[in-house]
């Protein structure tokens, strides 16, 4: 498939790229989805998309731009959020003339931190995506699920204090190998049995600094403007709560904003790896592409 790489955005030594698909002689403009991708703000990158849910967007005339941010906890989360924001000031001015993407018409989809992202983008850009689609994100980053010892990962073997920060520290990063993702995942680890991810990610104590985290939160600034959002989620999932989409979707409803949560019964965490020779992952894929066709 035909893929564009660009730096939107150099911070220092960092430089931050999105990959663009879709890219063809066809001069008219397309409706694009920004998508972000997930790995607890700590690793990942831009090329950790199925390549079963790009090709059904490609196919059905997307581009699809695919960003870096910078990764914590060498950087945080207000920096983060910039990034995201960088990207879309940088889709809305650079994005036609580019790409031929349609500015006035984008959606963002993201996957666990980057569905996170994605309920974020609903209030912290301007102006505003579309819809959102956010496969097992989440609206509140500071409750007991994040900043108390995990439950799920607390059965794990420890990993120590020298082994996990060992595996971060040093200037500002965003493209990641594999390698790096594996390593650094223990880090993450490490936060979840001992609580601290909300502190290692945004430099704030959320017992100490509760307000801190209001501008950080999806669930506490969903407003009449807030964009129509799909929410996906496994019941069974042990890395982000279920009910992290159950509180954003109650909170859509309460608002009066148009949502819907697609509830995959008995899966967890990544209930979509398996791709759509699984019926189950095929079914949800067609009820994102309904919701894209409905919106964007």
């Amino acid at each position: 498939m035909s893929k564009q790489t660009t730096v939107f955005k150099v911070v220092g030594d960092c430089e931050i790229k999105a990959d663009v698909y879709g890219i063809s002689d066809d001069a008219s403009q397309r409706p694009a989805i920004i998508y972000i991708h997930g790995g607890a703000l700590i690793l990942g990158n831009r090329r950790n998309i199925h390549p079963d849910q790009l090709d059904a967007y490609v196919r059905r005339g997307y581009k699809l731009v695919s960003i870096d941010y910078r990764l914590a906890p060498e950087t945080k989360l207000k920096e983060i959020i910039e990034d995201v924001q960088d990207a879309f000031r940088w889709v809305h001015k650079k994005g036609s003339s580019l790409f031929n993407i349609n500015p006035n018409r984008l959606a963002v989809i993201g996957h666990s931190a980057g569905g996170y992202l994605t309920l974020m983008t609903g209030f912290c850009v301007s102006p505003r995506p579309k819809a959102l689609i956010s496969f097992y994100g989440y609206g509140d980053i500071a409750g007991t699920w994040y900043s108390r010892p995990d439950p799920f990962y607390s059965k794990q073997p420890p990993v120590t204090e020298s082994e996990a920060y060992k595996a971060v520290g040093g200037p500002a990063i965003s493209d990641i190998s594999d390698e790096q993702s594996y390593k650094r995942a223990r880090f993450y680890l490490y936060c979840r049995q001992h609580g601290l991810w909300p502190k290692e990610v945004t430099g704030h104590d959320p017992d100490m600094e509760p307000a801190a985290f209001d501008p950080f939160c999806p669930v506490r600034n969903v407003t009449s403007d807030y964009p129509p959002t799909l929410l996906l989620h496994g019941d069974m999932d042990t890395d982000v709560p279920y009910g992290q989409s159950v509180m954003m979707a109650d909170k859509l409803a309460q608002v009066g904003i148009e949502h819907k949560l697609i509830t995959i019964s008995g899966r967890g965490h990544g209930f979509d790896g398996l791709g759509i020779k699984d019926p189950t992952v095929a079914n949800a894929l067609d009820q994102v592409l309904a919701f894209l066709k409905r919106h964007v």
